[in-house]
């Protein structure tokens, strides 16, 4: 199977036309084309669909993409380890974690790394689905639940807890619970139901049924897919809702409510592919986590 062609396949099936696939690869969408064609003709079989709103691959075009990307992906690895430097961390270092986390602790951060590797180009991908590493979707991700994929290392970077929070003014119109059995009577925000993005914690929505009597269901009063969304509307007035404590610079302008309660524990993972476990950008960072979260109260 000739290398080219199985390269240019891979950036139209990426792409999903020869169009965008040319502006990737800097080919023209007839060179493009009979690329594909010959490809096609070598292997007697058709690779794409071709409709007028783009290019869908066939069953054997799946069978064969599946295979080109899993070779670039470890192409793309081994070429990052190739060429980085013996004497000092440099190259790209694409990071993935969640919404709020990534938001609220980690961007504030990546000046100083930046600062102190200012070689290494930094992208940071925010998302609070698992991007999958061994496929370079990203290079490194700290996660809020251990991996489940075999071929990753991980490293334990701490363990947060939930507390209880409120912003003021909605304390002073709704008043401040007391006990837990309180909340029955205030406005709750807690995590919504969304398959797309992963539970930070298994019982996320502790707080509806802490202390709630059997007579009365608690009903949230906004439920919100992302930890950071739920901070912006307790701090907005709304409700009362738990948030994890690596957000405690954050809260300095909530009230901590019912210090007694606390909720679930939350396991914070910095996890890598195997391949790149002698990677000097991967220990530059993961060293620099665990230095930041030392200093942390």
């Amino acid at each position: 199977m000739d290398w080219d062609k199985l390269r240019v396949f891979h950036a139209v099936a990426e792409a999903g036309s020869f169009t965008h696939a040319g502006e990737v690869l800097n080919l023209s969408q007839s060179a493009i084309s009979r690329q594909i064609g010959a490809l096609e003709e070598s292997l007697s079989l058709p690779l794409f669909h071709r409709h007028a709103r783009g290019l869908i691959l066939t069953e054997q075009g799946e069978l064969l993409y599946k295979t080109a990307r899993e070779i670039f992906s470890k192409l793309a690895m081994t070429e990052a380890l190739l060429t980085e430097s013996r004497e000092r961390p440099q190259g790209p270092l694409k990071i993935t974690t969640t919404v709020a986390f990534g938001s609220l602790w980690l961007t504030p951060r990546i000046k100083e790394f930046l600062d102190l590797y200012p070689d290494i180009q930094v992208t940071m991908v925010l998302h609070d689905g698992e991007l999958d590493l061994a496929m370079r979707e990203a290079d490194v991700a700290i996660r809020m639940t251990p991996p489940r994929q075999p071929d990753l290392i991980q490293r334990h970077l701490l363990t947060m807890n939930y507390n209880v929070y409120a912003a003021p003014e909605y304390l002073k119109r709704h008043g401040m619970p007391r006990t837990a059995e309180d909340l029955d009577n205030h406005n709750i925000i807690v995590f919504g139901d969304d398959q797309r993005a992963s539970l930070p914690v298994v019982d996320v929505n502790w707080l509806l049924g802490a202390g709630a009597t059997a007579s009365r269901l608690r009903r949230p009063v906004l439920e919100v897919n992302n930890i950071y969304g739920i901070y912006r509307a307790v701090k907005s007035g709304l409700g009362i809702a738990a948030l994890p404590d690596y957000m405690s610079p954050e809260t300095d302008n909530l009230v901590h409510v019912l210090p007694e309660l606390k909720g679930p524990s939350l396991d914070t993972y910095f996890v890598y592919p195997e391949e790149l476990r002698h990677s000097k950008r991967i220990a530059a960072f993961r060293d620099f986590l665990l230095h930041k979260i030392q200093e942390t109260p």
